[in-house]
C-alpha cells in the first residue's frame, strides 16, 4: 500500500508539471531549423513529428533544400552571371529538451522505482539545405546516464531531378550511420513506432540486427531514386564505425565487426488516392561479421558470422472529417544467421539461429493537436541457451528463449507545435521466452510493464 501511494504521488506531481509546461509554455519566437527555412510551421511536413506526410516526404527525398527565399543570382559589372554565395538566412541550428518519469508494475531488485530524469537527454541539430541539392539531419544527443554528448541519428543526402519516360526522376546520394534513417515512412525501424520510449526500463533480448542493432555504429553510403512519385528505390553499403572506439578498428568487444562491406536495399511503392496514402515495400541488409576481433593475432584464417535480415512493411494514411487522419502501419522482419565465428568461440550452442518480429500499430490523429496510438508486437525464434544470457535477474533468459510479445498504448498532446506531452503503458504477455519466471529469479513478465510519461520542448 505504501509503493503504492509513493507512486501515485510522484506520477501526479509529474503529471502536474506537464501541465503546467502546457498552459506555460517557454516565451520563444524560434522554431526548428527546418521550420526557420521553409517559412512552415511543423504541421506543413508532418502530421505529428517524427510522422511525414505526403510534403515532409518530399522534402526529405529532395535533400532537405526547399526554403521560402529561393537562391538569387548575382549580375556583376561585366554583365555576367554569377552563382550568389548559397547561404541560409539563419544558422541551420535546433536544439531538443527532454525530461520524463518510468515507473515499472515491479521494482528491479535493489533499485528505486519511478525515475524521473531532468534531463532524459538533450539534442542538438544541424538540420537544414547546405547548397541548392545538399542537405542534412545531423544530430548529437547528451544522454543523462552516460554524462556525455554523443552522435545521434545522421542523414546527409544530395538530391537532384530530371526526366524518365516522361515522368519525373527525383534521384541522388545519401551518407547516414543508421540502416533505415534515411528511409521516408514511418513503418521502418529507425522511425517507427514507438516514438518516445524510456531508457531505464528493461526491453526484450532478442531484436533483428536491422531493428537498431547497427544504430551509430556504421557509417553508409548509398543512392536513391523515386519514379514518377510511385516507386521508390535506395541501395547503399555499411562498414563498421564504432563512434567512442579507437581507431583503426581493433574490434573488440563488438558484435558486429562487418568484413567487407554491408548491403541494404529498399524498395517500395506509393500511391496517392484523394484522402488515402498508401505504401507497401521491403527492405533488408546482409552483413558477415567476426565478432571481438578483426583478424586473428596468429594470422590464421578465422570464419565469419553471416547475418541477412529482410523485411516487408505497409503505411495507410487515411484522411476523415477535415484534418483527422487515421494511420496504420506494420512491418514483418526475418532474420537468418549463421554464426561459425561465435560457435568457434563458445558464445553459442548452435551455429545457426533464426528470427521472426512482427510491429503493427494503428494511430488516430485529431488535427495536429492529439494522437492516440496503440501497438502490438512479436517476436518468435530459436532457442539457445548460450546466445541467450542464462538465470540473470531482470534481464536474463533462463530458458535460452528468445520470444517476447506486448502491447504498447500511447497518447500524446501537442498544445504548441514545438512542445509534446505524452503518456504511454508497455504491457509484456511474454519476456525473454516465458510469461513466469522468465529469468530464474521468479520475475514474471508483466513485471517489466511500464507506466512512461515524457515532455519535449523543440527550439
Amino acid at each position: 500500500m505504501r509503493k503504492a501511494c509513493i507512486f501515485v504521488f510522484v506520477a501526479a506531481a509529474v503529471i502536474g508539471l506537464l501541465f503546467f509546461l502546457a498552459m506555460n509554455p517557454p516565451k520563444a519566437e524560434a522554431v526548428p531549423s527546418y521550420a526557420r527555412q521553409t517559412g512552415l510551421a511543423c504541421s506543413g511536413c508532418h502530421y505529428t513529428p517524427p510522422e511525414l506526410n505526403p510534403a515532409g516526404r518530399r522534402f526529405k527525398l529532395t535533400g532537405y533544400v526547399d526554403r521560402a527565399d529561393e537562391t538569387k543570382v548575382l549580375k556583376q559589372d561585366d554583365g555576367k552571371k554569377r552563382a550568389a554565395l548559397d547561404l541560409l538566412g539563419s544558422l541551420p541550428l535546433s536544439v531538443m529538451l527532454e525530461t520524463s518519469f518510468t515507473s515499472l508494475k515491479t521494482a528491479q531488485p535493489q533499485t528505486q522505482n519511478g525515475n524521473y530524469e531532468f534531463p532524459q537527454d538533450i539534442s542538438l541539430f544541424l538540420s537544414g539545405a547546405w547548397t541548392s541539392h545538399v542537405g542534412s539531419f545531423m544530430q548529437v544527443t547528451y544522454d543523462t546516464q552516460d554524462d556525455h554528448f554523443t552522435s545521434d541519428n545522421t542523414d546527409i543526402r544530395y538530391a537532384n531531378k530530371t526526366k524518365a519516360g516522361g515522368k519525373e526522376l527525383i534521384y541522388g546520394i545519401d551518407l547516414n550511420n543508421n540502416p533505415t534513417v534515411e528511409d521516408l515512412w514511418n513503418s521502418t525501424p529507425a522511425w517507427g513506432f514507438p516514438f518516445i520510449a524510456s531508457d531505464n526500463a528493461p526491453t526484450p533480448n532478442a531484436s533483428p540486427f536491422i531493428n537498431g542493432g547497427l544504430a551509430q555504429d556504421v557509417a553508409g553510403l548509398g543512392g536513391f531514386f523515386m519514379w514518377d512519385n510511385h516507386l521508390y528505390m535506395d541501395v547503399a553499403l555499411y562498414r563498421s564505425e564504432h563512434v567512442g572506439g579507437p581507431q583503426p578498428n581493433p574490434g573488440i568487444g563488438s558484435t558486429f565487426n562487418i568484413r567487407g562491406v554491408a548491403p541494404y536495399w529498399r524498395l517500395a511503392y506509393q500511391q496517392l488516392t484523394g484522402k488515402t496514402q498508401y505504401e507497401i515495400g521491403t527492405y533488408g541488409m546482409h552483413l558477415r561479421s567476426t565478432p571481438n576481433e578483426i583478424t586473428d593475432p596468429t594470422g590464421a584464417t578465422i570464419p565469419t558470422d553471416s547475418y541477412t535480415d529482410w523485411a516487408i512493411d505497409t503505411q495507410i494514411d487515411r484522411t476523415l472529417f477535415r484534418t483527422d487522419v487515421l494511420s496504420f502501419r506494420g512491418t514483418y522482419i526475418r532474420e537468418n544467421n549463421d554464426q561459425l565465428s561465435s560457435l568457434f568461440q563458445g558464445a553459442v550452442s548452435q551455429g545457426s539461429h533464426r528470427l521472426n518480429t512482427v510491429m503493427a500499430n494503428a494511430e488516430y490523429h485529431i488535427g495536429n493537436k492529439y494522437t492516440g496510438t496503440l501497438g502490438w508486437f512479436n517476436t518468435t525464434g530459436t532457442s539457445d541457451a548460450t546466445f541467450y544470457p542464462g538465470s540473470i535477474p531482470v534481464t536474463g533468459n533462463f530458458n535460452g528463449d528468445p520470444r517476447g510479445s506486448g502491447y504498447i498504448m500511447n497518447v500524446s498532446y501537442w498544445p504548441w507545435q514545438n512542445l509534446q506531452l505524452a503518456a504511454q503503458y508497455i504491457a509484456y504477455t511474454r519476456f525473454n521466452g516465458a510469461a513466469n519466471n522468465y529469468d530464474g529469479f521468479g520475475r514474471s513478465a508483466s513485471a517489466n510493464n511500464t507506466l512512461y510519461l515524457d515532455a519535449r520542448i523543440f527550439f
